[in-house]
């Protein structure tokens, strides 16, 4: 028999504990996430609804306004003729109109008119809370549905609170990746290239109204002036695959768009073939390309800078739809 010093018989014991820690899993992994919504994201997209919608409801009944902006928890317009005033708030009253939650009608928008032509729609508490219901029970089916296209066999996807959800998996191949899918918002975006002057000029200047300033994911990013108003989205796709770029064979993304978005997709690059549109995923440009002749198929695809992993991961967020809004690990 073999004995071994008190001393020894611990450095023994060190040493297979760290070579259990040191050594590769030999089985996939379980997790436990406690993800939560970030409320200031939802804010601002019920803003920039609010926003679109009026900018809309304006031009339909052809009523002049300026300084059409998001303000804190408002947007506020400004009626050009004082004459229009009232017909301006004829026009806009679908916007303060209640919605049906599941507890009865809910006023999610209050119009505020003291200041004469100066029109100011304010987010109520209210339907700050309606809005957040609703964000987390879309976002469970988005993650549901992630979940379930990276083959995770019977997750659990529970409401934590009011704004939470805990996310419980085993046989996680990839811990990683899994966070990058469960965050990532996914929403992808075709917006039209605004050439009406230099992207440098908009940047120092005044940016021309209606557009923005993208950045690229370059290192060093990139700047685009981009219209704000989208073609089409990821709400539009119906299917998405990384499949190799038929000339490049470099990892690509093809995607198909439903039949809404095909006829959408058709008349507006059949009015603009030569100009530039920009993809833009998650607030970043991804790609450039210039309309050398009408889409009319709905088909489209993306390529360029992605790993078989990067394409894989966004075929992945196109096919289980984006996020209505940001979600947080926090825990």
């Amino acid at each position: 028999m073999v004995h071994f010093s008190r001393l020894k018989m611990i450095l023994i014991w060190l040493a297979m504990a760290t070579m259990l820690v040191d050594a590769p899993s030999l089985h996939a992994a379980g997790a436990d996430v406690l993800l939560r919504l970030d409320a200031t994201d939802v804010i601002d997209r019920r803003l920039e609804a609010t926003r679109d919608e009026i900018r809309t409801l304006l031009r339909d009944a052809r009523i002049g306004y300026t300084g059409l902006a998001k303000l804190g928890r408002a947007v506020q317009v400004h009626i050009t003729d004082a004459a229009q005033v009232g017909a301006a708030k004829m026009a806009l009253e679908a916007v303060t109109d209640p919605v049906l939650g599941s507890a009865g009608p809910v006023q999610e928008v209050i119009l505020d008119d003291t200041g004469a032509a100066l029109l100011k729609f304010t987010v109520t508490d209210t339907g700050i809370k309606y809005r957040m219901s609703i964000a987390l029970a879309q976002s469970i089916v988005v993650i549901k549905n992630r979940l379930r296209d990276l083959g995770i066999a019977n997750p659990v996807v529970r409401p934590e609170g009011e704004d939470g959800m805990l996310v419980r998996t085993s046989g996680v191949a990839d811990l990683q990746r899994l966070r990058r899918i469960l965050t990532r918002t996914g929403m992808l975006t075709f917006q039209w290239v605004d050439e009406s002057m230099p992207v440098a000029d908009a940047i120092n200047g005044r940016t021309p109204a209606g557009s923005v300033v993208v950045y690229s994911k370059d290192d060093p990013p990139v700047p685009y002036l981009v219209e704000s108003r989208t073609i089409v989205s990821s709400d539009d796709i119906v299917n998405a695959q990384a499949t190799p770029n038929s000339v490049t064979n470099e990892p690509a993304v093809s995607f198909t768009f439903d039949s809404r978005a095909t006829a959408r997709v058709a008349q507006a690059t059949s009015q603009n073939v030569g100009k530039l549109f920009a993809m833009i995923l998650d607030n970043q440009v991804l790609s450039v390309p210039v309309v050398r002749e009408p889409i009319l198929n709905g088909r489209g695809q993306i390529s360029g800078n992605l790993t078989k992993e990067n394409a894989d991961d966004l075929a992945l967020l196109l096919r289980s739809g984006p996020m209505p809004a940001q979600l947080k690990i926090v825990e």
